[in-house]
């Protein structure tokens, strides 16, 4: 049975690799060479690269007989395009649910939220948001942001776009221990830590002990609410499937 995944997570490769292993042909779309490079190479499972319209998904979809989508939790533009192409083309669409976290700190809705939140206090801020976020935190001086950002052009770019001075990029690729988010927090005497609730996949829970630990304010930009299935569940449908082949 021919699968196609939208990936680019954790937790979407660890499941073409499982539905590979189990004898599905899987197809996994991924949005960068970065996101190419990470979901390596593997019998059964075929990587397209580069992001895809709406339109493009449709005349690609006939070709299997499920789509799961394995996009990240804050990817929403992505899932609602995934979704309504599947509806277009008639193809079974499954949702893979990253579980969130539980944690205190402040929330805000958005990462424009965070920033206006920010602006009425002082210290230096770790950004853990990604880098399609940086503009937003253009009201802020740039001296203060330390963007974490993958060790990509692309990451860079935006860094240099955003004005932060290269001593307080931090290119790197996570998801990192306490211990390291602690030494970071540490080294640029950061005051308040900005991040997206990615869960254990995303290193969410080693960013919030070591902003207790250290005494940063955590600052957690929400998710929102969508319906889906967990692994486990989109697992064994698949394997429900086979029968009706």
């Amino acid at each position: 049975m021919n699968i196609l995944l939208f990936g680019g997570t954790t937790e979407g490769r660890e499941l073409s690799r499982q539905l590979a292993a189990e004898g599905f042909a899987v197809t996994v779309c991924v949005a960068t060479d970065y996101g190419r490079e990470e979901q390596g190479a593997c019998s059964g499972v075929t990587v397209l690269t580069g992001r895809k319209t709406v339109s493009e998904m449709v005349e690609l979809l006939p070709n299997y007989r499920l789509c799961i989508d394995a996009t990240h939790p804050y990817a929403i533009a992505a899932t609602e395009n995934i979704r309504s192409a599947c509806e277009t083309a008639g193809v079974p669409y499954r949702r893979l649910l990253r579980e969130g976290s539980a944690y205190k700190g402040v929330t805000v809705a958005s990462a424009r939220e965070a920033a206006n939140y920010l602006k009425n206090y002082s210290g230096n801020i770790l950004l853990a948001t990604g880098a399609k976020e940086l503009e937003v935190f253009s009201i802020l001086s740039p001296e203060r942001l330390y963007p974490r950002v993958l060790p990509s052009h692309e990451g860079l770019t935006a860094c240099e776009a955003a004005g932060i001075p290269h001593r307080n990029i931090i290119a790197m690729q996570g998801p990192f221990s306490q211990a390291l988010n602690e030494a970071i927090l540490r080294q640029f005497e950061i005051s308040y830590l900005v991040t997206k609730d990615g869960g254990k996949a995303g290193g969410f829970t080693e960013k919030a002990l070591a902003a207790e630990s250290v005494g940063v304010e955590l600052i957690v930009i929400q998710r929102r609410p969508e319906t889906g299935n967990s692994y486990e569940t989109i697992l064994q449908q698949c394997r429900e499937m086979i029968p009706c082949e």
